[in-house]
């Protein structure tokens, strides 16, 4: 037989020779291969070499490109605010009442103190423009602020128990109040102009026209007029409220403010004016 028989493998492994005190006609077992690892002691092994790979791969450097972590980024630059520029408004015509009212020296000369301290008042309450110079809309809205803790603290307005719209021509504001309740917390405006004077007395409005024009003053815009008198009105004035010296005799209003009592006031509420305003005779 050839060295490949299988059978030839055998007889060669019957002829081997018995070991010592084996006892006649045994046979020696087959030699046993180290087989490998089966049934729980596979899985063990197997348990133990991937632990093994895990700390292996913990301990191991990271890679030079994992490494690297982003540098945090840099906090952005904010653009230092410009600084505001040095008031240089001259003395004004109610330089000695602004002065009173921000609490600065009274002396009616204007000092870059004065200027800044009128310029924070003007952006403060919306007056433009906001320059620092104590002129007649700086005043107008001074008198206004300075009001609203008791507009009618003189009694001059008559309180009622139903609601009442305050005109107070003296000192050019509206108001209105429903009993000792302000409802309505004072506004600047602008009454009639000499010859022109808004007439005083007891009113009640009588007609409303939200987007009325002037039928005597060439279609000039009256928006949200009330009238309460004849062809007297409360009504906003588009532009500088102020302009002219006087209105021709309707009570001017900024618009935004003549919106808001437009969306307070409705026909038969009572107007009632007094006083004389400055620079018209009595």
């Amino acid at each position: 037989m050839t060295a490949g028989d299988p059978a030839g493998a055998i007889g060669a492994a019957a002829t081997a020779p018995r070991p010592a005190g084996a006892a006649p006609g045994s046979r020696r077992p087959p030699a046993r291969l180290p087989a490998a690892a089966s049934g729980p002691r596979r899985a063990a092994a197997g348990t133990a070499a991937l632990l093994a790979l895990s700390a292996c791969a913990a301990l191991a450097p990271p890679a030079a490109a994992a490494s690297a972590a982003p540098a945090p980024a840099a906090p952005a630059r904010t653009a230092p605010a410009p600084a505001e520029e040095s008031c240089t408004a001259g003395t004004g015509p109610y330089q000695r009442e602004l002065e009173a009212h921000l609490g600065r020296p009274a002396d009616g000369v204007q000092s870059p103190a004065d200027c800044a301290a009128f310029r924070t008042f003007q952006q403060a309450n919306g007056v433009r423009p906001a320059d620092g110079y104590p002129g007649l809309a700086t005043y107008r809205v001074m008198t206004a602020v300075a009001a609203r803790t008791d507009p009618n603290a003189a009694g001059d307005c008559p309180v009622r128990a139903h609601r009442v719209t305050c005109v107070d021509m003296e000192r050019q504001l509206l108001w209105v109040q429903r009993g000792d309740r302000v409802v309505f917390a004072p506004v600047p405006i602008r009454t009639g102009r000499d010859d022109q004077e808004t007439r005083p007395g007891w009113h009640e409005v009588y007609w409303r026209s939200i987007d009325h024009k002037s039928t005597l003053y060439d279609d000039a815009p009256m928006p949200c007029a009330q009238f309460f008198d004849g062809g007297q009105a409360l009504h906003g004035r588009p532009g500088d409220l102020y302009a002219h010296g006087g209105s021709a005799g309707c009570v001017n209003l900024s618009v935004s403010d003549a919106e808001r009592l437009w969306d307070l006031l409705g026909e038969g509420d009572a107007v009632y004016v007094w006083g004389t305003k400055p620079g018209t005779d009595d």
